[in-house]
């Protein structure tokens, strides 16, 4: 199939993209790498009257340290991440977890913030920023620009708060102190798919806390913000061995995941995950099966 008619715009810079956006009238959305715009716009599952473009916008491409974060822009590539042109800042988790997304011809082009923005409960950066603590900056042409917590800003399956004359430009990424570990693991049916199921984890043992997130739900991922919950109230040394798989399941429960089947698969990738963590240093992306 082909797209509807649309009126495409390419603004050339920040200034002239929030103008656009904040006088476009009738349905419009916003264009960065496209990977997941494209095929909606071909099978008509969008019919926007204003395509925005703005992978041509030099302020959302920059990388800048500042305030204990790294910020990088919203137009910054999966394979920028992936190939180390984005200082790691996560003690390796991002080139990682960016070099487990889809393939090599979708991480060319897809976007960090883009991904965001798409929010599909089934992407790489919806859980792992979510585990890293990030944040995203957000501006609009009428109000000062914002920062949110990823977890406050996925509200649900592919929906954001994020409002209808409002731009995301960056992500802001916590850097992470040498004391902490992380793992990451997706399950998925081949290599390049979306997830069946998502477990990240951050945690400091040295500090005794730690969050996890499991993800690819059926909505906005389940964020455990003091991770000792999975480890009996406490995170030592030797933290894998302590965790506690019935208050995770109990967890996805009571986020509304009432199969049992589902919750012991997405369980066991987060124990996997966990496992990874313990381990400084050996964590693999993907767990493919």
């Amino acid at each position: 199939m082909k797209p509807a008619r649309f009126v495409m715009e390419r603004p050339r810079d920040l200034a002239a993209a929030l103008s656009i956006i904040a006088g476009a009238d009738g349905a419009t959305k916003i264009m960065a790498g496209g990977q997941s715009l494209g095929p909606m716009l071909n099978l008509r599952l969008v019919e926007p009257d204003r395509v925005i473009d703005i992978s041509g916008v030099p302020e959302l491409r920059g990388i800048d340290r500042t305030d204990g974060s790294l910020v990088i822009g919203a137009c910054v590539t999966h394979a920028d991440i992936e190939d180390g042109r984005v200082p790691d800042v996560a003690n390796g988790m991002m080139a990682r977890v960016a070099a487990g997304i889809a393939y090599r011809a979708v991480r060319n082009r897809g976007t960090i913030g883009g991904s965001l923005a798409h929010a599909d409960p089934a992407a790489d950066w919806v859980s792992a920023l979510t585990a890293l603590g990030a944040e995203v900056e957000i501006a609009s042409r009428a109000r000062n620009s914002r920062r949110i917590a990823i977890g406050e800003f996925v509200v649900g399956a592919l929906d954001v708060a994020l409002a209808a004359d409002e731009l995301v430009t960056a992500v802001c990424v916590p850097v992470l102190p040498s004391s902490a570990r992380w793992g990451y693991v997706k399950h998925c049916r081949k290599v390049g798919e979306f997830a069946d199921a998502i477990g990240a984890v951050v945690i400091d043992p040295e500090r005794g806390r730690g969050r996890a997130v499991i993800g690819a739900v059926e909505a906005a991922p389940v964020v455990i913000e003091d991770a000792r919950l999975l480890f009996g109230g406490a995170i030592g040394p030797s933290f894998a061995e302590r965790f506690d798989a019935p208050a995770a399941d109990s967890l996805l429960a009571a986020a509304g995941m009432s199969d049992p089947i589902d919750r012991h698969v997405h369980v066991t990738v987060l124990r996997r995950a966990i496992g990874q963590a313990s381990v400084q240093g050996s964590a693999k992306v993907l767990d493919a099966a």
